[in-house]
């Protein structure tokens, strides 16, 4: 048992949580509960999350229905409305995990509305953890998703038109113009492509932990291309003794690292939500320098202490942080360039 006199101690460090034998070294103070959430649209992804951890909602619930509002809503790297692959066809990915270690995801999914409701579903529903292509949108069809017109956002529809005069294929983002976050034009004057996700990570008042991610890709992208997004451990990954966290970015790069189980593992260490999250950008930085100076990635995290962080490769990643009513503001992250 820790005594009086040395929480006091421990407390003048700013500790608000404990997980297993770490105590986890606060740089600020922690929150619960919280929720955070890649790029510009998450302020408003947060707002729906919020509604539901302000009234001791479960995480789980929030990181749905949050990222719900972002695939709602009509751009060109999230739902249906989004960037095509090269054939014209919109195809979805997305991820889902609650505080006991469940799973859920969907990947090249075509003609439903809501992916992250379909991954909850196979987490909840069946013995797997991934379903793909047709056989994902049967199962949603079976559970009562409805099959969608596909209808491209009219930037989208645009920006494929153009890139047909080429089909020039460069999974590179344009370094200078990477700072408009995912809703930016996703093709630059040169042809590289911009490409992200939505990924939220929610503490909720139980002390609980959950994390979802949602996409279209990479626009333009070969026919039955998987990113991060939906890869349990690349581009989300939950550990309720530990934290969260979620990515978003060049996804090929995610995966070769297991970007997000890494965060979570360098977390449980005793690291910082920012410590782990530049550790992991660095892991990515030392395989292949010349390809990170090209490259976009993004890494959020937050831990049992309600403690967040953020770091990615090039400036321009923001990320929102919504832990109050009247708190709910878009940061510009830590880079490693």
């Amino acid at each position: 048992m820790i005594k009086r006199r040395g929480f006091l101690q421990l407390s003048t460090f700013g500790l608000t949580g404990v997980v297993g034998s770490k105590i986890f070294r606060t740089a600020q103070k922690g929150y619960k509960p919280i929720v955070i959430s890649t790029w510009k649209e998450g302020v408003e992804a947060n707002k729906a999350a919020w509604k539901i951890l302000s009234k001791r909602g479960r995480a789980l619930d929030a990181v749905e229905a949050g990222v719900m509002v972002t695939e709602n809503s009509i751009n060109c790297c999230v739902g249906l409305g989004a960037n095509p692959d090269r054939d014209g066809i919109v195809t979805l990915d997305a991820s889902i995990m609650d505080e006991n270690g469940n799973a859920g995801s969907v990947a090249a999914i075509e003609r439903i509305k809501h992916p992250i409701s379909v991954a909850r579903r196979v987490m909840e529903k069946t013995p797997h953890v991934l379903l793909v292509g047709e056989g994902a949108q049967k199962f949603a069809v079976g559970e009562g998703f409805p099959l969608e017109e596909q209808k491209l956002s009219p930037d989208a529809d645009k920006q494929y038109k153009e890139w047909l005069k080429t089909s020039s294929y460069k999974p590179v983002i344009n370094i200078e113009n990477s700072g408009h976050g995912p809703f930016a034009p996703a093709t630059f004057p040169d042809g590289t492509l911009n490409h992200d996700t939505i990924g939220m990570v929610a503490l909720d008042s139980f002390g609980n932990v959950s994390g979802s991610c949602t996409t279209s890709g990479m626009g333009f992208k070969m026919r039955g291309r998987v990113g991060d997004s939906p890869i349990i451990g690349a581009g989300l990954f939950v550990d309720n003794e530990v934290g969260a966290a979620t990515a978003t970015g060049l996804g090929e790069e995610v995966i070769k690292i297991c970007g997000t189980h890494l965060v979570v593992e360098l977390m449980r260490q005793g690291l910082s939500p920012q410590e782990a999250c530049k550790k992991a950008v660095a892991r990515i930085v030392k395989k292949d320098e010349k390809k990170a100076k090209e490259n976009q990635v993004g890494f959020i995290a937050i831990n049992k202490a309600g403690e967040y962080g953020a770091f990615c490769l090039q400036k321009g990643f923001n990320y929102a942080v919504c832990y109050a009513s009247d708190h709910n503001v878009l940061i510009d992250s830590q880079s490693w360039y």
